[in-house]
Formats: structure tokens, C-alpha cells, sequence
């Protein structure tokens, strides 16, 4: 039995919101439900079967505190609502839509997408140490930059040091051109990205030259003792086992450290085990210590990459 069904949409940001970039959230709202969904001005026509336009209702109306404020939705938002429906969390989802971990520049809010992503930001909160491996685009460094940031400026944390290891250049950095920040800065430009979401450019440069943000090689880490800091260890699957037991054994007191990686995008070289690939067979069941895993279904960059991270998936297998 068909049905028809209109949703009247408060504003024009309203339906650009939920319409995505060139219909492509409508497109993906009919994918999930299987009805036919067409945006006339502010009004949401829906038809289909009963239940084909009931599902597609609920989806939409699971969505309305980001279209009804004009915040931009994404294909992730509209999977993570979806699967909430189906597994009768729309609760959980609607508190991980109030937890705003951060505000951009732009003034756009930042949150957890997935329900995985949410995990991995609770378990960044409540251990002094976490491990978060997964593929590109799944908001590793992201949401750890961006929870590290907002902790430095909410003084949590005396320093925030986010290092990782310049693999490409053999951490034999002397051959390239400047001083140490202009040689490590191209292996660092995620940390960067993420850090001037939220924080004025300027205002960086000025926490780098006072040593409250420290952007450095792994190598610089030996030998310290990381005290009341926020640690990040990005591309850690680049790691040697020793260069990862290093690092973990800097942690001082009242700091608390991250470690990302991708198991799958190694640079090692296939003689060298990654310290990443140790860490976890060591640490696994360490307790206080968290491990959060990510999928290419929490990848929240061009929908494409979700599709090249599953495709190179099922070649592995």
C-alpha cells in the first residue's frame, strides 16, 4: 500500500542542511529507507509504502536538531540515525548530539558522529592512556587534537605535546632545509589542522614560542619525564617496538596521553615490526589502559573514502 507523507521545514537553511551538497543526503535518506524523497522549496515530500515512508519520517525527524539549526549533516550522520533506529538507541544518539566537544572558528560545532567515535572521546576522558586504531578518515587525531586543545585552554593541562614519527625521512631530518619546526612541519600538518580549527593561528604560534604547545619528532621524547601534559602520538603504526615503549614510559604525572594509528598504512618496511602492532598484543588487557577500535563505517571524510577504506578491506581478505 502506497502513502505520501510532507514535512514542512522551518527556514531555507533548514532544507540546505538536511539536503546536503547537491541532494546527496537525500539521496542516501531514499538508499536507507527505499522511498522517494524530493525537496520542493522548504517542503520534504516523501512517498513509498507505509513503511518505506515511516522509516524515512523517523530518519528525518532523528535529524531535526541538526537541520532545524542549520548545522551541515553528512551521509555519517544520517547512517549513525539509522542504525540508533534499528538498534533502539535514539537516546544515546541524541546525547552524543548535545556533546559538543568543541566550536570552530566558523562557529560550527564539533562532536562525535558514530557511536564508536563517542567511545573513543569517553575513553580519551576517563583513561590516562588510550589507543585508538583504525583507517584514514575515521577523526583519529581529529578528536584527540580537538579534546587536547580544549583541555589546554581550559588550563587542565600545563603543556600540549603532540609528536609523531617522520618515518619518510628515515627520522634523519638534517638533510632537509631550516630549523627544526620547518623540518618537521610537513609530517605534522594534521596536528596543525585540527589545532587551528579552534585556536587563532597567531595565538598558536605565540603558545609554540612560550613551549606550552610542542610540536616535535618522535626522537625528541628520549629521555624526558612528560608531566601535567596532553600527549599525542600520531601515526604511531610507524613506530618501532622500542620507539613505543619510549614514548609510553615519558608519561608523568597528571598528564595523559593518545595514541593513534592505522595497522593498514605501515611504512615500516616488511622486516620491521610495527611498535603499534606490539603495543597492542602487550597492553591489550593492562588495566587502565584503553583500546578503541574505528571502521571504515566511521569514516566521516568525502563519502568516497569510506568506500576505497571497505573496498581495500575486502581485498586484504
Amino acid at each position: 500500500m502506497s502513502a505520501v507523507s510532507t514535512i514542512e521545514l522551518p527556514s531555507l537553511d533548514s532544507a540546505i542542511a538536511l539536503s546536503g551538497d547537491r541532494e546527496t543526503n537525500l539521496k542516501t535518506l531514499s538508499q536507507q529507507t527505499g522511498a522517494r524523497v524530493v525537496l520542493r522549496g522548504q517542503d520534504l515530500y516523501i512517498s513509498g509504502t507505509s513503511n518505506q515512508v515511516d522509516l524515512c519520517c523517523r530518519l528525518v525527524r532523528s535529524l531535526e536538531d541538526l537541520w532545524k539549526s542549520g548545522q551541515p549533516i553528512s551521509g555519517v550522520d544520517i547512517l549513525t540515525a539509522r542504525h540508533a533506529i534499528d538498534t533502539e538507541r535514539q537516546d544515546e544518539l541524541t546525547d552524543m548530539r548535545r556533546d559538543v566537544l568543541a566550536t570552530t572558528r566558523r562557529g560550527e560545532e564539533i562532536r562525535a558522529k558514530t557511536f564508536r567515535q563517542r567511545q573513543y572521546i569517553k575513553s580519551i576522558r576517563t583513561h590516562d592512556l588510550t589507543f585508538c586504531i583504525g583507517p584514514a578518515g575515521t577523526g583519529k587525531t581529529f578528536l584527540a587534537t580537538i579534546l587536547a586543545a580544549q583541555a589546554l585552554l581550559a588550563n587542565e593541562y600545563e603543556r600540549l605535546i603532540l609528536t609523531r614519527p617522520a618515518v619518510e625521512a628515515g627520522e634523519k631530518l638534517g638533510f632537509l632545509p631550516g630549523d627544526l619546526q620547518q623540518k618537521v612541519n610537513p609530517y605534522l600538518r594534521p596536528l596543525y589542522d585540527a589545532l587551528y580549527e579552534i585556536i587563532d593561528p597567531e595565538k598558536i604560534t605565540n603558545l609554540m614560542e612560550r613551549g606550552i604547545v610542542e610540536v616535535a619528532p618522535i626522537a625528541y621524547m628520549r629521555g624526558r619525564t612528560l608531566n601535567n601534559s596532553f600527549v599525542i602520538l600520531d601515526e604511531a603504526q610507524n613506530t618501532t617496538p622500542a620507539q613505543m615503549k619510549m614514548v609510553l614510559t615519558r608519561l608523568g604525572f597528571k598528564s595523559r596521553m593518545v595514541v593513534t594509528g592505522d595497522l593498514t598504512q605501515t611504512d615500516l618496511g616488511s622486516d620491521r615490526h610495527s611498535g603499534l602492532f606490539v603495543a597492542q598484543k602487550i597492553l591489550q588487557n593492562v588495566e587502565g589502559i584503553a583500546f578503541c577500535k574505528l571502521s571504515q563505517a566511521d569514516v566521516v571524510r568525502n563519502p568516497l573514502v569510506q568506500k576505497i577504506v571497505a573496498a581495500y578491506e575486502q581485498y586484504d581478505r
